[in-house]
């Protein structure tokens, strides 16, 4: 078997997005089944610009784990490393959708998630270590023992290794815990990527160049700051790029930073110069941002390129990261 163009590890989930825009979840009265969890996005994102991708994580022994491993086949993402665990359910996740900017999430992962069990001993280090990216997240290492194996898979691989610094604060005891533990994994990374409030937390620092250079002074060769409506920030240890926001009219912006991540593999992997790479990110997550849905909103690399070709507007409204 080839070795995969990009292997990404963690979150995985059954996202249900109501079909009432602006209505409280309490008076939603239909809701959407589709794919979720942000490194299993990313893992789609990239599948649709043909690379060859796997997901690292695990669900329950139950439907909504079949309908996991099922809608990532259709999605041309290998499921081979998908495990069960019995007696733990399949996350599911819940948000209401305000647009343009509030988007507030309901995680069901009780009693305990099982991506959170992903353990050091189950890992194929050989397939990690062969692949020509590995994307983890710093949600991985709120538990363990997924910590453990998030730090084992990192310290695997030794091409681009990509530290997504997600950060979502009702996983952690204190931002100083989930600080201390992004510390130990930026050792192993060469590129990092968050937005703001998630560099704010994994560095201290919120200003778009200084959180970059906290990032290259933890020993990343990329920092990739998101800043939403003011684009986003690219820095290396010689050059930078700034990218400025597309305008979309946003319908949903959760899925948004997903889709940048699987097209900056994309770019990554083309072998692309560091501005067409973070331009194509960026006009991905606008896509996606004017879409209702995660993973089946992920655009194909012509739907990216002709939105960057078409001076890079589609409506009105900011994009999301």
């Amino acid at each position: 078997m080839a070795s995969d163009d990009l292997i990404t590890m963690g979150r995985v989930s059954v996202d249900l997005y109501p079909h009432q825009v602006g209505a409280a979840l309490e008076d939603v009265e239909s809701f959407g089944r589709y794919l979720g969890g942000s490194p299993t996005n990313v893992a789609v994102a990239a599948a649709r610009h043909g690379r060859r991708t796997a997901v690292i994580t695990r669900t329950g022994a139950d439907p909504f784990g079949r309908f996991v491993r099922r809608a990532l086949r259709e999605y041309g993402v290998d499921d081979r490393f998908v495990t069960e665990v019995p007696g733990l359910p399949t996350p599911l996740a819940f948000c209401e959708i305000h647009p343009p900017d509030r988007f507030p999430l309901y995680f069901y992962r009780y009693p305990r998630a099982p991506d959170m069990q992903i353990a050091p001993d189950e890992l194929d280090l050989d397939a990690i270590g062969a692949a020509r990216i590995l994307w983890a997240t710093v949600t991985g290492l709120a538990e363990q023992p997924s910590r453990d194996a998030t730090l084992a898979a990192l310290a695997a691989h030794p091409g681009t290794t990509i530290l997504d610094l997600d950060h979502r604060p009702m996983f952690w005891p204190s931002p100083r815990e989930a600080r201390r533990w992004a510390a130990e994994a930026l050792r192993h990374a060469t590129v990092a990527v968050g937005n703001l409030d998630e560099c704010e937390v994994a560095v201290g620092e919120r200003e778009p160049w200084r959180a970059a250079r906290a990032l290259l002074d933890r020993g990343v060769e990329l920092a990739v700051v998101k800043q939403g409506p003011q684009g986003v920030l690219a820095v290396t240890g010689h050059e930078s790029a700034e990218i400025p926001p597309i305008e979309v009219e946003v319908v949903n912006g959760l899925g948004a930073g997903d889709a940048f991540g699987g097209a900056l593999c994309h770019g990554l992997l083309a072998g692309w110069d560091l501005a067409r790479t973070v331009r194509f990110a960026n006009a991905a997550g606008a896509i996606v941002a004017s879409r209702l849905a995660c993973s089946p909103a992920m655009p194909t690399t012509a739907e990216v390129e002709r939105l960057i070709e078409g001076n890079g507007r589609c409506s009105h409204g900011a994009t999301r990261n």
